[in-house]
């Protein structure tokens, strides 16, 4: 679908510069579909504010509480992972 869009000539100068007057169309739909896709997600994240109860995290109740929080899930993920590794050579043999 085409539509009519003005844009000022500095902007369109600098979009040439970068994607070159050839693939003008297709940088625009992209920043578009970027700029949308954060408009949707701020949108979400607002709804969804307040939707958790903190006390109900303590793992999330510091930034040093979260850090230590994913350190432990990636741990115990990678032990996981070796688990079953170990599991698919023992059933190898």
């Amino acid at each position: 679908m085409r539509a009519h869009v003005v844009l000022d000539k500095e902007l369109i100068d600098a979009i040439d510069e970068v994607a070159g007057k050839r693939k003008r169309s297709q940088f625009i739909e992209e920043a578009v579909r970027a700029k949308l896709q954060r408009e949707r997600l701020g949108r979400a994240m607002a709804a969804a504010k307040g939707s958790i109860n903190p006390a109900d995290y303590p793992e999330w109740s510091t930034p040093q509480a979260v850090s230590d929080w994913v350190h432990n899930m990636r741990r115990e993920d990678d032990e996981l992972m070796e688990r079953r590794r170990q599991e698919r050579n023992s059933s190898r043999d």
